[in-house]
């Protein structure tokens, strides 16, 4: 049973457990807006509270995934002087990631083709990441005198180490989809027809998963990038699995390993 509900500028779909949230702006390149980022991590932050839904996708319409935040809006917004960068970024740009970083269900980026700006650093703020041999990451923010935003400051120094991320970011070098993967910026480069069966794979693999050991995983792991030493982690995963060890999907595992049989996974 499908649910299926169009916005202006993206459309949001849940079915067999899966939302999919499509940037809606393909003339436009999927350039965001305060209302399109706005409706976007109120998706993601709802889809987190509900148990029907384990997987999160984001992908673009037409061909290219993201251009990035919409210039001409922009210029509009400050020629009205109704706008103010920092101001934007804390109100539209930053709940996305944050929701994104925050829920605890697995978010996949579909990357057909172009994510520059802030259309990159949304990409790279999801989870897992599976990208067209054509796509590639921009880091177009100095092409308009500004600074990297988004997350991106975060993500390209972890990835590529500092000499590479201020390269790429300073003169705008495009990563292409090769090179993203070997930098372990994204999961999966496939051909742009097979784009869809990889992505169907890849989210079978994560729904046979238990979603509280999915959930635990991800903070665990988003902890560790904070963690201020070994010890500390070994105690967050210590209290992670206290809880995990007594849930019913633990047994289950458990059992089914011991038994020789599939497991069934209930989320309990």
């Amino acid at each position: 049973m499908s649910n299926q509900a169009i916005a202006a500028e993206f459309l949001s779909e849940t079915k067999n457990a899966v939302l999919t949230l499509t940037l809606n702006r393909p003339d436009a390149l999927n350039a965001l807006t305060g209302t399109m980022l706005k409706g976007l991590a109120d998706a993601v932050s709802k889809a987190g509270r509900d148990k029907a839904v384990r997987v999160i996708v984001i992908a673009g319409a037409g061909r290219a995934f993201s251009a990035g935040a919409d210039l001409g809006d922009v210029k509009k917004r400050m020629a009205s002087g109704k706008f103010e960068h920092g101001e934007e970024l804390r109100k539209a740009f930053n709940p996305l990631i944050l929701a994104i970083r925050r829920v605890e269900k697995p978010v996949i980026a579909v990357v057909q083709g172009t994510a520059a700006g802030a259309g990159a650093s949304l990409a790279l703020a999801c989870d897992l990441k599976i990208c067209a041999m054509e796509a590639k990451f921009l880091n177009a923010f100095s092409k308009v005198g500004l600074n990297p935003d988004s997350g991106m400051t975060w993500v390209l120094p972890r990835a590529l180490g500092l000499s590479l991320a201020l390269e790429h970011a300073w003169l705008s070098k495009p990563i292409p989809s090769g090179e993203a993967l070997r930098f372990g910026l994204v999961n999966r480069v496939v051909a742009a027809a097979d784009l869809p069966a990889a992505v169907d794979e890849l989210v079978a693999s994560l729904l046979a998963v238990p979603p509280l050991a999915l959930a635990l995983t991800k903070r665990a792991m988003n902890r560790s990038l904070e963690a201020p030493s070994l010890e500390d982690q070994l105690e967050t995963e210590a209290q992670l699995q206290s809880f995990l060890g007594k849930t019913k999907d633990h047994a289950e595992g458990v059992a089914s390993f011991l038994e020789k049989r599939a497991p069934k996974f209930t989320g309990e």
